[in-house]
């Protein structure tokens, strides 16, 4: 058995644990809605079950709950499964509408009824493209040539998707305040939707600290994600048992770690999630902590942003926006965020003998901040 093996250690020993079951995303179901409605064009026939590759190796089938082939068009949709995650699109209805373009078009992605289009700068997509997030296009553009190689095809196609009372749907979410508007985001990493439960995600997370002591290990990782842990990986080349799978739950890791301490905890995440943190927050989900730009602009002025460039910051879209605007000019935002977050987490720690550093990266894994590790 090896390391990534072990009962009760790792990310999927952890998702096991919480005996909750886990979803797929609205970027699974895109993905294989496209593949379903690319093949009936190119042969006439849907598949059902469709089954797709996610980004991590694993091939989920999905039944099709709609399906109609056109001249020159064919559509597919999937009901979205979030298992046992309180998802507000859980039962929504994701269709994707592929249509034949010339050879050499490629894939073009549009937002049909339901899904928003980006009206503000500081996401991973430009202004005026539809909120099909990058992971996503990647699976479907990858899914497409797939089915293109398999039936003669071109893969030359307009993938138009769309979710069925999206507009309604999103109005619960925080799209309208970050100006996506029109619908909801087409959204995943993974294309599995973690369930949350904050007692047995932070049970799991406490089992994964013990395990990782009981197997002698002196250095652990909190991360908020599958992008932060596959990062740490990288930088530090850690056994899959020493990866904790924090979620929002930085306090949890902090508080157990203070009890049952290990000689270094690094942690990692985005850096808006990680602003958080900075800002004294230990709960990191967006229903009960919001990144505070004000507090962003104060933090850009002790690295030398001018005032003219904090008060762009205090009034910036998201988080993202606010760091590439402190990258243009040169003020390490990034490494100020990292530094404060490593010095609340000490506090938390209150003087147990823990080493602590903290990365923060962006959607695409890169490395955006840094801290030194420091201890009591």
């Amino acid at each position: 058995m090896s390391a990534g093996d072990s009962p009760g250690g790792g990310r999927d020993a952890q998702l096991k644990h919480t005996g909750l079951r886990p979803g797929w995303t609205t970027g699974a179901c895109a993905t294989a809605a496209t593949t379903a409605a690319y093949t009936a064009l190119l042969t006439g026939d849907f598949p059902d079950p469709v089954t797709i590759t996610l980004p991590k190796g694993g091939r989920p089938a999905f039944a099709l709950a709609a399906e109609e082939l056109g001249r020159g068009t064919a559509m597919a949709g999937i009901v979205k499964d979030a298992g046992d995650d309180p998802d507000v699109t859980h039962g929504a209805l994701v269709r994707s509408t592929v249509r034949a373009l010339p050879a050499g078009s490629g894939v073009v992605f549009r937002a049909g009824p339901g899904v928003g289009t980006v009206t503000l700068p500081g996401l991973p997509l430009e202004v005026g493209e539809a909120a099909i997030n990058p992971v996503p296009r990647q699976m479907m553009r990858a899914h497409v040539a797939e089915v293109a190689a398999a039936h003669g095809g071109s893969g030359d196609v307009e993938i138009t998707v769309s979710v069925d009372h999206g507009e309604e749907i999103a109005r619960s979410t925080w799209n309208p305040r970050i100006g996506i508007l029109g619908g909801l985001s087409i959204l995943g990493t993974t294309g599995i939707v973690v369930p949350y439960s904050c007692s047995a995600w932070i049970d799991s997370i406490r089992r994964g600290v013990d395990v990782a002591r009981a197997a002698g290990l002196t250095h652990v990782a909190g991360c908020t994600g599958s992008t932060s842990e596959k990062t740490v990986s990288t930088l530090y080349e850690l056994p899959e048992i020493a990866l904790l799978d924090m979620g929002d739950f930085a306090g949890a890791v902090l508080k157990y770690i203070r009890r049952h301490p290990v000689d270094r905890l690094t942690i990692c995440g985005g850096f808006a999630k990680l602003s958080k943190l900075a800002a004294g927050h230990l709960d990191l989900h967006s229903a009960r902590s919001q990144v505070d730009k004000g507090f962003l602009a104060d933090l850009a002025r002790t690295g030398g942003a001018p005032e003219a460039l904090a008060e762009e910051i205090a009034t910036a879209n998201t988080g993202l926006a606010a760091l590439r605007l402190c990258e243009a000019a040169g003020v390490p935002l990034g490494d100020l965020v990292a530094a404060r977050a490593r010095d609340e987490s000490l506090t938390v720690l209150r003087g147990a003998p823990v080493a602590v550093d903290v990365i923060c990266i962006d959607r695409a894994g890169t490395v955006v901040g840094r801290s030194e590790a420091a201890g009591p």
